[in-house]
C-alpha cells in the first residue's frame, strides 16, 4: 500500500529502477531486454527448478517461458531466474540421497534471495520432484508478495502402467526369485516414458495436491499431465492471474491461514498421500508464521476418511485421476460434508468455496475416489505415534492392509545400506522389526528416504510380515508397515539409539503408540552408557545443514527465530 492506503503494484521494483540514482541498474537492465516502457511495468520473477537432472524437471524451463508471456500480456514485465533440484530417484538408497531434505532449503533460501535482492513485485514458482514445491512455498510465504505455484506435472505412465516404483520393487522381486534379470531390464527400460513427477500419490503429486488446497495454486493445477495442453494453458494462466494479485494487493499472508494449512491436511489424507506431507507442511507452516504441530494432523485426521484408491497401496495412478476430473470434485465431496473451510481465500481472488461451485461431479461407474459412505479407510493413514520411543512423535503411514499392529524383535541396522543387503540377502525374515537409525536431518545428514528398503521389504514378499522404523523418513513411493521420523533421532541420544537386536517392539496404529519393551530403569541405563557416534560431515553443505536444522517433528527447518537469540 502507498502513503494513501492504495495499492502500489511497483512497491518493490520502483526502488531499483526509479530516479536518476538507479540509472546503472537501468543499464544492466537494458543489457537483458527492457525498453523503456518497461521500466514502468510491474516486475514478475519467474522462478523455474527446470533442468536435465531428472525427468521430473525437464519440461520446466518450457512451461516457464509460457508463464513469462502470460505475465508479460497481462501487463508485467516478466525476469525469468532458475533454482535447482535433487533428484530422489537417482540419488535413493546412495549417499547423495542426503542432499534431497537439504536440498529444500537451498531452494527456499535461493528464490527468496533473488527476488528480494532485484526487487521483484509478484512471483511465479515453478516445481516438479517434490522438494521443489515445498521450497517454492516456503520462498513465497517469506517474501509475502503476490504470489503463485505452478505444478510442473505429473509423468504419464510406462506400459502396464509402471512407474519408477515398479523399478524399485522389481529389485526385489530379483532378489526374491520372481523376477529375471531380464524382466528387470524391462521394466527398467519402460517405466519412465518422459517429463513429469512420479506417477503415483507419492510425494509429489501430494504436495501439489496439498499447496492446491492450500489456495496457493489455480483449479487442478495438482491434477495435469507434464506434457498436456491444460498444463500449458494452467503456466498462461499463472502467469495472467500473479498480475491480478499485484494489482489487487493480494499476497500469501492473506490466502496462508491456520484453516487453509487444515484444508492441505484434509486433502492429503483423502488422497492418502505422502507422510513427506507432515515433514514439508509443518516447514511450511514455520515460513508463514502459522502455527502448526503434529498433533493437528492427528486432530484433523480423526474425521477425515481416506477416499482414493492411488498408487502406492491402492490400484490406480495421478493420471487416471486426471481422467476422471482431478482433485476438485474431490474438493467439492469434502466441501459439502464439512470437511473444508470454505472461506478460505486463494490465488484467484475468491474462496475456496466459490472456486468449487461450478465443479461437476466424477463420472458415474468410476471407483478411483470412493464416496463418503464407502472409504478405503474412515480415518486418516497418516498416524503420528508417541511412545518411549518417540517421546516427541513419529510418523507412520498405514493403509490398513498391513494391519494396525505389530509387535517383533527388533533387527538393528546403523544406516539404510546396511539394512538394504540384509533384506535382498534373506537375513530379514517375517516377525522382524527392522530398526535404521542415524539417518535423522542432524545424523544422517539429511533424512534420507527409504524407497529402497521398503521396496525390496515389498519385492521379497515380505511386506505384511515385517515392519520398519526410522529416525528418517519415507518416499511416497513407500507402502507396509513403516514408521519414521522418530523424534528425538538417534544422532541426539533419542531412544531409538540404544535398542538392541532381540529387543521386543511393539507399534500400535489405533493406539497410536509406539514402545520398545525393557524397563525404565534399563532405559535409563543404556541412555545413560551412549556415546554420540562422529558426525559423518564435518564441512560444506551437509556438515552446515546437520548444525542448523531442526527436529523433524518442527519440520526440519533451518533457519534461526532471531528473536529468541540473547
Amino acid at each position: 500500500m502507498d502513503k494513501n492506503g492504495e495499492v502500489d503494484p511497483r512497491q518493490y521494483s520502483r526502488i531499483v529502477v526509479d530516479g536518476l540514482e538507479q540509472a546503472p541498474s537501468r543499464a544492466m537492465l537494458r543489457a537483458v531486454g527492457f525498453t523503456d516502457e518497461d521500466f514502468s511495468k510491474p516486475q514478475i520473477g519467474i522462478a523455474s527448478s527446470g533442468s536435465m537432472v531428472t525427468p521430473c524437471n525437464m519440461h520446466l524451463d518450457g512451461l516457464a517461458d509460457i508463464a513469462a508471456a502470460g505475465a508479460n500480456a497481462a501487463g508485467g514485465k516478466s525476469i525469468i531466474f532458475n533454482t535447482i533440484t535433487v533428484s530422489d530417484g537417482i540419488s535413493m538408497g546412495t549417499a547423495g540421497m542426503r542432499y534431497s531434505l537439504v536440498s529444500r532449503e537451498v531452494i527456499a533460501d535461493s528464490i527468496e534471495a533473488v527476488v528480494a535482492a532485484e526487487g521483484f513485485d509478484g512471483l511465479v514458482t515453478i516445481g516438479g520432484c517434490d522438494k521443489n514445491m515445498p521450497g517454492c512455498v516456503m520462498a513465497m510465504a517469506r517474501l509475502d508478495r503476490p504470489s503463485i505455484f505452478v505444478y510442473g506435472g505429473t509423468i504419464q505412465p510406462g506400459p502396464k502402467n509402471r512407474d519408477i516404483v515398479s523399478v524399485f520393487e522389481a529389485v526385489g522381486g530379483v532378489a526374491a526369485g520372481t523376477v529375471s534379470d531380464a524382466e528387470l531390464l524391462e521394466v527398467e527400460s519402460t517405466a519412465i516414458p518422459g517429463p513429469g513427477s512420479c506417477a503415483g500419490m507419492y510425494t509429489a503429486n501430494t504436495m501439489a495436491s496439498a499447496i492446491e488446497a492450500l489456495g496457493l495454486s489455480l483449479a487442478n493445477s495438482s491434477a495435469q499431465e507434464a506434457v498436456s495442453n491444460a498444463k500449458k494453458i494452467d503456466c498462461e494462466q499463472a502467469g495472467q492471474t500473479v498480475m491480478t494479485l499485484v494489482q489487487r494487493g493480494i499476497k500469501p499472508s492473506d490466502i496462508l491461514s491456520k484453516e487453509a494449512f487444515e484444508n492441505a491436511i484434509t486433502v492429503t489424507i483423502a488422497l492418502g498421500g505422502s507422510t513427506n506431507a507432515v515433514l514439508h507442511l509443518l516447514a511450511m507452516a514455520h515460513d508463514a508464521q502459522i502455527e502448526l504441530t503434529l498433533d493437528d494432523f492427528t486432530r484433523v485426521g480423526a474425521r477425515v476418511p481416506v477416499l482414493a484408491d492411488l498408487r502406492p497401496s491402492g490400484r490406480y495412478l495421478m493420471s487416471e485421476l486426471i481422467r476422471i476430473g482431478g482433485i476438485q470434485p474431490l474438493m467439492k465431496i469434502l466441501l459439502d460434508a464439512g470437511l473444508l473451510h470454505g472461506d478460505c481465500l486463494t490465488v484467484t481472488g475468491r474462496t475456496l468455496a466459490e472456486n468449487l461451485t461450478a465443479v461437476d461431479p466424477y463420472p458415474e461407474g468410476q471407483d478411483i475416489v470412493r464416496s463418503l459412505d464407502n472409504p478405503i479407510k474412515a480415518d486418516s493413514h497418516i498416524a503420528v505415534l508417541y511412545g518411549n520411543l518417540a517421546p516427541q512423535g513419529a510418523v507412520a503411514k498405514i493403509s490398513g492392509q498391513e494391519g494396525t499392529r505389530f509387535s517383533g524383535h527388533a533387527r538393528v541396522f546403523h544406516s539404510e545400506e546396511h539394512a538394504l543387503h540384509a533384506i535382498l540377502d534373506g537375513a530379514v525374515v517375517a516377525g522382524d522389526v527392522i530398526v535404521i537409525r542415524y539417518e535423522g536431518p542432524k545424523g544422517g545428514p539429511g533424512m534420507r528416504e527409504m524407497l529402497s528398503p521398503t521396496a525390496a521389504i515389498i519385492g521379497r514378499g515380505l511386506g505384511d510380515k515385517v515392519a520398519l522404523i526410522t529416525d528418517g523418513r519415507f518416499s511416497g513411493g513407500s507402502h507396509g508397515f513403516v514408521v519414521g521420523h522418530l523424534t528425538p533421532e538417534a544422532a541426539v541420544g533419542g531412544p531409538l539409539a540404544i535398542v538392541e537386536d532381540g529387543d521386543q517392539i511393539t507399534i500400535d496404529s489405533q493406539a497410536k503408540t509406539i514402545d520398545l519393551q525393557i524397563s525404565d530403569e534399563e532405559m535409563d541405563l543404556r541412555l545413560r552408557k551412549w556415546q554420540p557416534p562422529a558426525p559423518k560431515a564435518t564441512r560444506g553443505l551437509l556438515a552446515k545443514y546437520a548444525r542448523l536444522v531442526s527436529s523433524a517433528s518442527k519440520g526440519a527447518v533451518t533457519d534461526l527465530d532471531l528473536r529468541e537469540v540473547p
